[in-house]
Order: structure tokens, then sequence, then C-alpha cells
């Protein structure tokens, strides 16, 4: 059993992984002032619902972008578990080469999607993001991470919407009926989504226009399903991505330390 960890800036996601199987996800949000003990409690609560024991758990994987967190979660993970967590990162073999201005400072859940999204779907690949930023991340045929984009999340710019406006109130983000409407809070709905959707289509059809071929589209985050199936521009939306990402990346871990043992022996 394999234990994935993803901590982002508004929540931490976790997913049980055995074998090829996802048999548990579970969200909660992000918080700097957690004990490690707060998060032992969680995470023990979160294995009860899906019926793990501890002494079937062989491995945590974690990508984090929330560094403040990290020293409870980890630390958590060594008291409840009795293990040291894999943190992917700089010198983590990821199967992904990274070739930026600074490859350090690409965040390690675009990685872990972009892991995912090569090895699962091949390259080249677009990987989208919608997360509390979106992010499009585009990896080549030969599995080298070659550019990316951050922008605004959706659910970001609809809160600086309303938190910005007098008389504009807090709405449900979601695709409305129609364009042509007729009230604050469905013209609200209408502005985000469809305004959005165009930035989404043109910032992919830009990427095919400079890169100059086709590539496949995969989105993943929670918000990427409200636009897969009303764009022909996403190809694949995978909501599990950044747990197999996680997966591919520790195999590859293993597969390392399983050379390095046998290169060893010959010696």
């Amino acid at each position: 059993m394999l234990i994935a960890v993803d901590i982002g800036n508004t929540n931490i996601v976790i997913g049980f992984i055995d074998g090829d199987d996802i048999v548990g996800t579970y969200r909660l949000t992000t918080s700097t002032r957690r004990t490690s003990d707060e998060y032992a409690m969680m995470l023990a609560t979160f294995m009860g619902m899906s019926h793990i024991e501890p002494k079937d758990v062989d491995d945590v994987i974690i990508s984090s972008v929330v560094p403040k967190v990290m020293y409870a979660f980890r630390s958590s993970i060594k008291k409840f578990l009795d293990l040291e967590p894999i943190i992917v990162g700089p010198g983590v073999k990821c199967g992904i080469n990274v070739r930026v201005d600074d490859p350090k400072t690409v965040g390690a859940d675009r990685i872990a999607d972009c892991a995912g999204a090569y090895y699962l779907y091949g390259g080249p690949v677009l990987v989208i993001d919608f997360g509390t930023a979106t992010t499009y991340d585009y990896v080549d045929d030969t599995g080298t991470f070659c550019a990316g984009v951050i922008s605004t999340g959706l659910e970001s710019g609809a809160s600086s919407l309303w938190s910005h406006t007098a008389q504009l109130p807090e709405v449900e983000i979601t695709k409305p009926d129609t364009i042509l409407a007729t009230g604050t809070k469905t013209a609200m709905q209408a502005g985000l989504y469809y305004q959005y959707l165009g930035g989404v289509e043109y910032t992919i059809n830009r990427f095919r226009k400079e890169i100059g071929h086709d590539f496949k589209v995969v989105a993943t985050g929670g918000l990427g399903n409200v636009f897969y199936g009303d764009t022909d521009s996403i190809d694949v939306y995978d909501r599990q991505l950044i747990f197999k990402g996680l997966a591919i990346i520790y195999a590859k871990i293993q597969a390392q330390k399983t050379a390095q043992k046998s290169k060893g022996r010959r010696r």
C-alpha cells in the first residue's frame, strides 16, 4: 500500500494506492496551524474509513508547494506510521526532464501531473491543472518539460470579483444555462464561466501556434470537470492524475534503488 499526498495552497489531497488501484481519496483544508498530532489523527481517520491498517502501508510519497506545512505533516507520518516519507523535489527521479530557466522553481505537483500525463497518455502533451492557480505545462515527446504558464485560478478570480465589488454577491461557480443572463447572479456565472473558458481555449491554441505541431491536452484539478465536455480543446479529464503521477514517480524511485543494489552486488 502506497499513500500519495499532494499538499496544495488550498487543499491537501490524500490517496491510498494498492497496486494499480486507487482505493480511497480524501481532501482536507490546508492549514499551517495544525500540529503533527492533528494531521496524524486525520490520517488515521481516513485510513479507518478505507479499512487500512498502519501495518498495510509500505511507503508514503508527498508533493508539496506549501513549505510551512511540511514539518508538521512529515512528523505526523513518522509518528503514526514510523516511515520517512519520500518528498518529490530536486534530485528525486521522476521520469520527467525539466528544461526551464530554473527547474527548482517548478512545483512538485506540476511535475507529478506531468509524469502522470506523459506516461499514461503519451507525449507530446499539454497538462492543465485547474487548481488555486491554473497551470499549463508542456511536455514533449521525449518526456522533457519545456515550458509552462501560470494563471489565476477560476475560484481565485471569482473571489476577487465579489470581494472588490460592494453590490455583487458570492455565487456558485457553474455553467449557466445561457449566456443571455437576465439577473445579477446568472450574469456573474455567465461572465466567469465563458470568459474563463475562452481564455483556456486561447491559451491552448497559442501553445499550438508557437510549438508548431499538435499535442494531446490532459486536464485535471477539481474545476477541470466544469469545462471538460464543453470544449473540443481538452482531450482527457483525469481527476486522479496527481495520484497516478506520484505512483509512477514512486515506481521509478524503487526501480532505481533496485538497480543500484544490483550494481553494488556485482562489484
